[in-house]
């Protein structure tokens, strides 16, 4: 009966949360109120987020969607929800050059050195701040990680320039960095981005260390991930794509990761999870046609909780990727940084 009644109180304080989002920004009173409430419950699970100034800088254009006011917004809602105390700083000192290239050429890196210095300068932070989590959870400094890095990067394919807003793939470098630096064997990678991680695909297509779970609107940009590309010779089976259509919902997201992910993560039993936290499938993103709410995320993040629970000791690193409605992103980031820490 207590646990019912715990469960109901947080679920009623989810609902006032995400209905007061609005007034959060124009009525600090209320704002306090709320706050107040919420941080009286104790995490259970000790969460970093990785976050630098270094992700302000570099824009693409001037009304490129691909903003640094998604970081701006990002750091206010942490302030705001007292989260700063969980920030850690990123090692800047890491040789990322040396781990992107075990999967980017090096046509690709000197092109973007050359083409985008400041592009290169700021994608090398966001891999180091990759890198940096991945040393963090391997000496038990925290339970997960949440890396609040731009530009994102599982569309950055070897052609020697930005691909799909993206420069370099942090995820995936992560993944081949956990592997050869710290022996993990196996790999989950989960991508809720409403658009396709098509170079996390391809880095991985063959490879049965690795585990790609997306979804994802198939008929978008980059007009990848058909759900009958499965993976090619030892890696056939190791790639999971789940088209969703226009309006997909909470429920049908949540329905393919219990029905498909859940038995695949169990077969696969991974080391790791890693998250491609893409909030651009959340509802009114600019860029998607997803429905996906606040809570949404928080019930997927429970799914992935659970199988790092069950498989490899609770880890698991998110590396934020699309979301482009910057107000909503930032919402939907802090959402799933409380999961991470249990408070859901």
């Amino acid at each position: 009966m207590l646990l019912k009644r715990r469960n109901y109180l947080k679920r009623l304080l989810l609902a006032i949360l995400i209905l007061a989002q609005n007034s959060l920004k124009s009525n600090e009173n209320t704002n306090k109120s709320f706050k107040d409430l919420f941080v009286h419950d104790e995490p259970s699970r000790t969460t970093k987020i990785l976050i630098d100034s270094i992700f302000l800088k570099h824009h693409i254009s001037p009304n490129h969607p691909e903003t640094p006011k998604r970081i701006e917004y990002i750091k206010k809602l942490l302030k705001k929800f007292e989260l700063e105390k969980i920030i850690s700083k990123i090692n800047l000192d890491i040789d990322a050059e040396f781990w992107i290239n075990k999967l980017h050429t090096k046509h690709h890196i000197d092109s973007i050195k050359k083409n985008a210095p400041l592009a290169h300068k700021v994608s090398e932070a966001a891999v180091k701040a990759a890198l940096t989590s991945i040393d963090m959870l391997m000496n038990n400094i925290c339970d997960n990680v949440f890396c609040a890095t731009r530009p994102p990067g599982h569309h950055a394919i070897n052609d020697g320039r930005e691909e799909g807003f993206c420069y370099y793939n942090n995820i995936a470098i992560a993944a081949k960095y956990a592997q050869q630096k710290y022996g993990l064997k196996k790999v989950l990678i989960v991508d809720w981005d409403y658009h396709h991680g098509n170079s996390t695909e391809y880095m991985f297509y063959d490879d049965p260390s690795v585990l790609f779970f997306s979804t994802h609107d198939q008929f978008a940009y980059p007009g990848t991930g058909d759900p009958n590309k499965k993976g090619i010779g030892l890696g056939e089976g190791f790639n999971i794509n789940i088209h969703l259509p226009c309006g997909a919902n909470d429920e049908m997201i949540l329905n393919k990761y219990k029905e498909i992910l859940l038995p695949a993560a169990k077969k696969f039993k991974p080391d790791i999870v890693l998250v491609s936290a893409g909030f651009d499938s959340k509802k009114n993103d600019p860029l998607g046609c997803f429905d996906i709410t606040d809570d949404g995320f928080i019930n997927l993040t429970k799914v992935l909780m659970e199988i790092a629970d069950e498989h490899c000791e609770g880890r698991i690193i998110s590396i934020l990727e699309g979301g482009y409605n910057v107000e909503s992103n930032a919402y939907a980031t802090v959402f799933h940084i409380l999961t991470l820490q249990g408070k859901f």
